[in-house]
C-alpha cells in the first residue's frame, strides 16, 4: 500500500446519499465521506508549523502514513515505534491519524485514556471482521482493518500501552443553536466551507476543526466545535438516565460520571461524530465484537435522532 495518505484518498469512491439510504440510513453528517476526485493541495516545499513549537514538517512528512507529526514532544512520554513510524510496508504509524499522544478527530477515535485490553480487543475485531464500518467506502476503517491484519501482538501491546497511559483532554466545545456554518467534506471530515455563510442546523451535529490548517497538520492540541441542536444535551442527559425506556443507564457500564469503569472505555468528552457512528454502527451489526452484546439493549430502540441526543450530551462532558 502506497505510504502517502494523498494517494489513498483519490481511490476512495463516493457515498449514497440520506436519501437512497432511506430516512434512518446512516447520517451523512456524521459518516462524512470524501467525494470522488478529490485532490489535496501540491506540496510546494514549504515548511509548515504550528503555536507553541519549534518543530516543522512540509506537506509530504504530514500525509506519510508511516510519520506522526509530534509537535509537541513535552505533551507525553515517548513514543513507541509503532505509534511514531509504524513498520513498512502495512503497519502506519498509530499516531499519523490518532495523533502523537491519541486525541484523534472527528474522522477516527480518541485512544487516549481507553483501557488497555479495550483497544487490544478492538484491534481483534478489526482483524477478525467483526468491527465493521456502516458506510463501508470511509477510508479510516479500511486502514485500520488492513493495519490490524499486518500488526504484531506485541505492536499492539505496545501501541495499547502507550495509549491507555495518556490522560484524555477536553477538545471540543458543544454549542446549542439553530443556525450553523455552511461546511464541507475535507480529509472524512467537516471543515467550514470558504467564504462563510449559516444554514439551519436541522437535526445535525457539526463538528469543525476551530482551526483547519491546525488540524490538517496534525496537530494534537487542536480543538473543536461540535454544534448541536438546541435541547439536544437535556434531551440526551435524560436518555443517559434510562428515562423513558428508550435505552438503559449508560453509567452503569460506563461509570457514573461516563469517563469508564474498568475494562469498559469513557464516553464523556468525546467526538459526537464518532459517538454517533458507534451507536449506528453496533445497532446494524456493523460492530459485531465480543462487547457487541453487551450494547444490544442499549442501542436497539434508539433513533438516529435519539443518537444525535446521547452524543450531545457525551461529548458536553470533561473526559
Amino acid at each position: 500500500m502506497n505510504a502517502t495518505l494523498v494517494v489513498l484518498l483519490s481511490l476512495a469512491t463516493g457515498a449514497a446519499t440520506p436519501a437512497a439510504r432511506g430516512e434512518e440510513g446512516p447520517p451523512a453528517w456524521a459518516y462524512a465521506v470524501d467525494p470522488p476526485g478529490l485532490k489535496p493541495p501540491p506540496d510546494d516545499g514549504t515548511l509548515r508549523r504550528v503555536p507553541d513549537s519549534d518543530a516543522a514538517f512540509t506537506l509530504t512528512q504530514l500525509r506519510d502514513l508511516f510519520f506522526a507529526p509530534d509537535w509537541h514532544p513535552g505533551d507525553h512520554p515517548p513514543l513507541p515505534a509503532v505509534v511514531s513510524r509504524g513498520r513498512k510496508p502495512d503497519v502506519f504509524a498509530c499516531g499519523m491519524c490518532h495523533r502523537a499522544d491519541g486525541p484523534g478527530g472527528p474522522e477516527n477515535s480518541s485512544l487516549a485514556g481507553l483501557p488497555k485490553a479495550y483497544i487490544i480487543e478492538q484491534m481483534a475485531d478489526f482483524k477478525s471482521g467483526a468491527r465493521k464500518t456502516s458506510v463501508p467506502e470511509r477510508l479510516p476503517p479500511q486502514l485500520m482493518a488492513a493495519l490490524s491484519r499486518a500488526a504484531t501482538d506485541a505492536e499492539v501491546e505496545s501501541a495499547a500501552a502507550y495509549f491507555s497511559a495518556l490522560r484524555p483532554r477536553a477538545t471540543i466545545q458543544v454549542v446549542e443553536t439553530d443556525t450553523v456554518p455552511r461546511t464541507r467534506v475535507a480529509g472524512w471530515h467537516l471543515a467550514a466551507m470558504d467564504g462563510g455563510g449559516r444554514e439551519p442546523i436541522g437535526r445535525r451535529i457539526i463538528e469543525i476543526p476551530e482551526d483547519l490548517e491546525r488540524f490538517v497538520s496534525r496537530d494534537a492540541r487542536s480543538r473543536f466545535v461540535a454544534y448541536v441542536p438546541v435541547g439536544s444535551i437535556r434531551k440526551g442527559r435524560a436518555l443517559a438516565a434510562g428515562r423513558g425506556g428508550t435505552t438503559v443507564q449508560c453509567g452503569t457500564c460506563h461509570g457514573p460520571d461516563l469517563k469508564g469503569l474498568g475494562p469498559i472505555p469513557g464516553i464523556a468528552g468525546r467526538s459526537p461524530s464518532t459517538f454517533v457512528r458507534q451507536l449506528y454502527d453496533f445497532q446494524h451489526g456493523a460492530r459485531a465484537g465480543a462487547g457487541s452484546a453487551l450494547m444490544k439493549p442499549t442501542v436497539e430502540k434508539l433513533t438516529v435522532d435519539d443518537m444525535l441526543s446521547l452524543a450531545a450530551y457525551a461529548a458536553s462532558l470533561r473526559p
